[in-house]
């Protein structure tokens, strides 16, 4: 049972406004959500939806019904009111308030940003041919946000002749953004301004023709090329390419090489690129090679070839090179042949060297290979369990290789490599204020047996005096299209391990930490793996006495927040509490609704529940659907009112389902941002008021609400 009873007196605010939407809470209870039936019927499967009117955003009774659960939320957790402003405090304590990123040179200049004391957002640099040289601010962030409560700004593009800068910024958190330019030496702010764009933009050789995609204003399907010339009406831009398959989604991007554009088309399975001479803007793509299911490739260009990352006859992908002269397949070259217990994931391209970034063992690895044709070898790193990435490694003329790494216990570090003497030189590590010693925390790797066999990797941390007894345990997981969820290191979390908490991650099947196979058993009809894997490792974390049942919690955000839906579900006594942030929890009935930003490219993830046996398998764990009359953890719900990826309306329908059929008297809350999308809020310090919430939720049910 929870340790924490939420005192009656702080819950009878009123916090149901007259209206329609919600009835008078019962006692100061939570509000209650009218419910007007609605049937949806599919397969000859009739669901009554007694919530789905939460869909109308703009309905005056819908906002009222979020505002009002957002009152009982900030009510409930009054008493938690100094813990959150500790907590908050503490977390922004720890950030160096004057920060700045490690510089990268990029056709003749040196770019980099950085934060100025009090700032929420970054100042993008740059100086010329040396660090020595007078600062250039190209964009600050500051400035453009003033007088917005939410602001993002992406798709920092510097023209080929250094002299003009394309961004893209967005006020509201939709991902519905504005394109606009600016002239680096004059500072002028040109009146070109391309409205509801995605922010992907790339530079024509020309210095005055852009490529931008454009989204369908519904679906948010990013589906269009255009190009504009500068000075021109954006209503003449030209469209030179439009995805009509609505299950892929398009981007348009620059070899390494600058030499070529390519229009990118992918789904969940299938790609295809187009490229055209960058020099000739105005000239036709031409295909790099036709789609076919299930084929996935990327390109990039060096020289007189094209490389390839391909899955063609390589579940784990295998690296191929073609003449630019003739890009048919039979022309293709093997340059890394497949391997079954090795994942390539990426590569960069030098002139002496090709760099790599694989899996194996769940770990990602770095493999430097010289064109000369000597062995290859691998990066060294320090820890046993780590994250670690190719970095920004603009040029081909160099020898150095920029990278990133984290671990659990060690700050995001910044590398240059030396890839002929082996060497590395450590350019920065974040600093954690506030006394962070890592030889306070330890980290562990453990695996836990799935129900099938399998064994699970699960990843902790922990303050390294805690001792040996069970500890409350905070356990997260993501399990969906083949993200993988390394061990990095965030210095928020010390503010839980600190107050006694151990930290661990549940490599589900689901992510690709294993491998193309570790995806695949994750997703549509296996995808109740994910499900059962994370259930076996919270099993496993309470029989090996790390934790108890009582001081168990959950935590995982959109595709983890389904996860969280589920497991709650399938397993309510294991857990003490859950968090689900932006949770994807309606599923059947968001998955057939092609209108649902981004859900026609989805079915390759979930399925296609059109089709009766998807529908009857994704209905067998959709948590909206699952929803029973059981005891229920203590649980925490987040949503973003204009998030465009988890509509907020799910996590909204969710909870009052919840409300009406749980047998028990745990506390269940739900905190949407009125003024934020998928991410929650912007800036740099603000987000962490959220964190500080869910900390504090977290903390309060195990007696923590004083902070100790």
């Amino acid at each position: 049972m929870s340790k924490a009873f939420f005192p009656m007196a702080l819950v009878l605010v009123a916090v149901c406004i007259p209206s329609s939407s919600c009835k008078k809470p019962e006692s100061g209870g939570p509000p209650v959500a009218v419910r007007i039936p609605h049937t949806l019927t599919a397969h000859g499967v009739e669901r009554v939806d007694d919530y789905y009117w939460l869909k109308e955003r703009d309905n005056p009774e819908v906002i009222a019904y979020l505002e009002a659960e957002n009152a009982f939320t900030a009510s409930t957790l009054a008493h938690t009111e100094p813990l959150q402003k500790e907590l908050f405090d503490e977390i922004v304590g720890r950030i160096k308030q004057d920060d700045q990123s490690v510089p990268y040179f990029e056709n003749g200049y040196f770019y980099y940003d950085r934060f100025e004391s009090g700032g929420e957002y970054p100042i993008y640099c740059r100086r010329m041919k040396t660090m020595d040289a007078a600062e250039e601010i190209i964009l600050n962030i500051n400035e453009l946000s003033e007088g917005h409560e939410y602001f993002d700004v992406r798709g920092l593009k510097v023209s080929t002749d250094n002299t003009l800068l394309a961004f893209a910024e967005d006020s509201v958190g939709r991902r519905l953004y504005s394109l606009r330019f600016k002239n680096l030496d004059t500072g002028e702010i040109y009146p070109d301004l391309l409205p509801k764009v995605t922010g992907n933009v790339v530079w024509a050789g020309d210095n005055r023709t852009v490529f931008y995609t454009r989204q369908d204003p519904e679906t948010l399907r990013s589906h269009r090329v255009f190009r504009h010339v500068l000075g021109t009406d954006g209503s003449d831009d030209v469209l030179v390419f439009e995805e009509e398959d609505e299950t892929f989604s398009c981007s348009v991007q620059k070899t390494k090489s600058r030499r070529y554009v390519v229009i990118h088309s992918h789904s969940t399975l299938s790609d295809e690129a187009q490229y055209l001479d960058a020099d000739n803007p105005t000239g036709s793509f031409t295909t790099f090679l036709p789609r076919t299911r299930g084929h996935e490739y990327s390109i990039d260009h060096f020289g007189d070839r094209f490389f390839i990352r391909t899955n063609s006859d390589a579940v784990n992908f295998r690296l191929m090179s073609a003449p630019v002269a003739d890009t048919e397949q039979s022309r293709w070259e093997e340059v890394i042949p497949h391997s079954e217990d090795t994942f390539l994931e990426t590569f960069e391209i030098f002139r002496d060297h090709l760099v790599v970034a694989q899996r194996q063992d769940g770990l990602v690895q770095l493999r430097v290979i010289p064109w000369s044709g000597n062995d290859g070898y691998l990066v060294e790193f320090d820890d046993a369990a780590y994250d670690a990435w190719i970095g920004v490694n603009p040029e081909f003329d160099t020898t150095t290789l920029r990278y990133d790494s984290s671990s659990l216990t060690t700050p995001h570090s910044v590398f240059d490599f030396d890839m002929v003497n082996r060497t590395r030189t450590l350019l920065k590590r974040d600093e954690v204020l506030g006394g962070f010693n890592p030889d306070d925390y330890v980290a562990q790797r453990l695996y836990a047996t799935a129900r099938d066999g399998v064994d699970v990797p699960i990843s902790l941390v922990r303050r390294a005096d805690s001792g040996d007894g069970p500890l409350p345990l905070l356990l997260y997981a993501y399990g969906s299209y083949g993200y993988s969820m390394d061990p990095a290191f965030r210095s928020d979390r010390l503010s839980l391990l600190d107050r006694g908490y151990t930290f661990a991650i549940a490599h589900v099947r689901g992510g690709q930490e294993y491998g193309r196979r570790w995806y695949e058993d994750g997703k549509l009809l296996h995808k109740k793996n994910t499900f059962t894997d994370f259930i076996d490792c919270a099993d496993f974390l309470v029989n090996h006495g790390l934790t108890t049942s009582d001081e168990l919690f959950a935590m995982g955000g959109s595709a983890g927040g389904l996860l969280m839906g589920t497991i709650v579900n399938m397993r309510p006594d294991l857990f003490q509490g859950v968090v689900a942030q932006v949770p994807f929890v309606d599923v059947i009935t968001t998955m057939l609704d092609p209108d649902i930003p981004l859900t026609t490219a989805e079915y390759d993830e979930w399925g296609n529940p059109n089709e009766k046996e998807n529908f009857d398998y994704m209905m067998s764990y959709s948590p909206y659907d699952q929803v029973k009359a059981q005891d229920y953890p203590t649980m925490l719900v987040t949503a973003g009112l204009h998030d465009s990826q988890v509509q907020y309306w799910e996590p909204a329908k969710w909870v009052a389902k919840l409300r009406s059929l749980k047998t028990d008297d745990h506390v269940l809350l739900l905190h949407t941002n009125m003024d934020a999308g998928h991410g929650g809020a912007s800036g740099r310090f603000k987000q962490y008021e959220e964190t500080a919430l869910t900390y504090a939720f977290l903390l309060d049910q195990i007696g923590g609400s004083d902070g100790k």
